[in-house]
């Protein structure tokens, strides 16, 4: 009896000790495997020194998101040409280029977007266009491309125009009564409901409703939260960020983010039952992107899935209003800081709209120094500062440096417009850097602040020169 009375205890130790033996286990392959990956890490940048890092955090305290991290970032150009390894943890290494001779060699390969930064994206945009690889993103690519013929954006220049009069009548109110207000809100919602004008013919009525439109909010909001993550080495770990506060806050901004888009979608879809039930054939004056996604058709007569149309849609709600609202708003900025610029744009514009209160597609091709100025506020703050490509096979530079397969790369857009070797006193605003044969004599790759497509900027610029 005594024998089985003590058994119970006697297989509790057990389990208890088989539990510490197995945590230790895990751990200890863990250590193991982020040493393995350090030493594999540090051998791939051998041909790159750099800043000192730590060996468990690397740089990740360099960066105090106090207003001067891309100071440091021009620091360290300066110091290490062409390229620096930053490390962001004990095995996460990003060769950070910086020169345009360097992003040649990368950006015409067609290296895929790499898989570690941008998977931090995916609960919140999906498999979209932003973060999908291969062929699936060669397919959507080829499916999306009608949306961006110019054709399909011409009739946008009116939709931008109006959104954009009712942003200005609202500042009207300011201006009158001297009272001071962020820009970059107002902008915000200017840009989201020129998208969901544009591209979902939806009237969103976004700049007048009362209160803090929760949209804009969650895209703040998980904006700062992907960063938070990507910083904070445990976070990294699935498990870990799901049980943190930051993981709950991130939930919970992505369902209001996604039930934004789906009721777009929704609203959509039943309009377009409505019209198939009635025989309703609608004569729209123009295809938008909803349009698009809904009836895009590969070779195979296959179309987009639902959850592709989601992923597909919050992608481009996030990018079409979000990164031109910052570059819009940046625009404003150094042309408030250089008046005498900002008049010379403002005299060719009122002179290019001749008594008109609206500008015209035809208009965007006649106002040449407001074009320069755009683009050079674009070099001085681009909305993306930087981008990155994981190699699948080694990549050799015009020096003769080789970077091995499996390496992240880290193209830094911010570092290439202010590259003292490449842009004379690159901290002054100098529209003629723009003229024609002052772009001649430079790499194409010096000025780079939407790499991932031409057609992106095509739309930018609509939305931009409408102000």
């Amino acid at each position: 009896m005594q024998l089985y009375s003590s058994l119970p205890l006697s297989l509790e130790s057990l389990s208890v000790n088989h539990v510490f033996a197995l945590a230790l286990l895990v751990c200890s392959a863990i250590v193991v495997k982020l040493l393995v990956m350090r030493r594999r890490g540090i051998r791939s940048m051998e041909a790159f020194p750099g800043p000192p890092a730590h060996w468990l955090i690397g740089h990740v305290k360099e960066f105090r998101q106090d207003g001067h991290d891309l100071e440091k970032i021009m620091k360290w150009s300066g110091q290490y040409p062409f390229a620096f390894p930053l490390w962001f943890g004990p095995s996460l290494s990003i060769l950070n280029i910086h020169h345009p001779s360097y992003v040649k060699t990368l950006l015409t390969t067609t290296e895929p977007k790499d898989d570690y930064a941008y998977k931090f994206f995916i609960p919140w945009l999906g498999d979209g266009l932003l973060v999908s690889t291969g062929q699936k993103w060669f397919r959507h690519r080829r499916l999306l491309t009608p949306g961006f013929h110019y054709d399909v954006l011409k009739p946008y220049v009116k939709l931008v125009s109006d959104s954009t009069k009712v942003m200005l009548d609202k500042w009207e109110v300011y201006g009158k009564s001297g009272e001071s207000f962020e820009l970059f809100k107002h902008v915000s919602l200017m840009t989201l409901d020129s998208i969901m004008k544009c591209a979902f013919s939806c009237n969103s009525n976004c700049q007048t409703d009362s209160g803090t439109n929760p949209y804009i909010q969650a895209v703040y909001d998980l904006c700062h939260l992907v960063n938070v993550r990507f910083r904070v080495f445990p976070y990294h770990s699935k498990a870990i960020f799901h049980l943190s506060p930051h993981g709950y806050k991130f939930r919970k901004a992505a369902r209001i983010a996604h039930n934004h888009t789906a009721e777009v979608i929704r609203k959509r879809k039943e309009v377009l039952k409505i019209e198939e039930e009635q025989g309703i054939v609608k004569n729209k004056r123009y295809l938008d992107f909803l349009d698009i996604l809904l009836s895009a058709r590969d070779e195979h007569q296959q179309g987009l899935s639902d959850e592709d149309i989601r992923a597909e849609v919050d992608t481009f709600m996030f990018e079409g209003h979000d990164t031109t609202a910052s570059g819009i708003s940046w625009i404003f900025y150094n042309l408030a800081c250089n008046p005498e610029h900002q008049e010379k744009c403002r005299e060719e514009i009122l002179q290019v709209l001749d008594g008109k209160d609206t500008v015209d597609w035809e208009d965007l091709n006649k106002i040449p120094y407001t074009t320069m100025c755009i683009k050079e506020s674009l070099r001085l703050c681009p909305p993306v500062p930087g981008i990155s490509r994981k190699l699948t096979k080694p990549l050799t530079f015009f020096d003769g440096r080789t970077v091995p397969e499996g390496c992240t790369i880290g193209v830094s857009i911010y570092g290439i417009h202010m590259n003292a070797s490449v842009w004379e006193n690159p901290y002054l605003f100098d529209p003629l850097r723009f003229l024609p044969e002052n772009v001649a004599e430079r790499s194409p790759h010096a000025f780079v602040p939407f790499s991932a497509g031409p057609r992106k900027g095509r739309l930018f610029k609509v939305l931009i020169s409408v102000q």
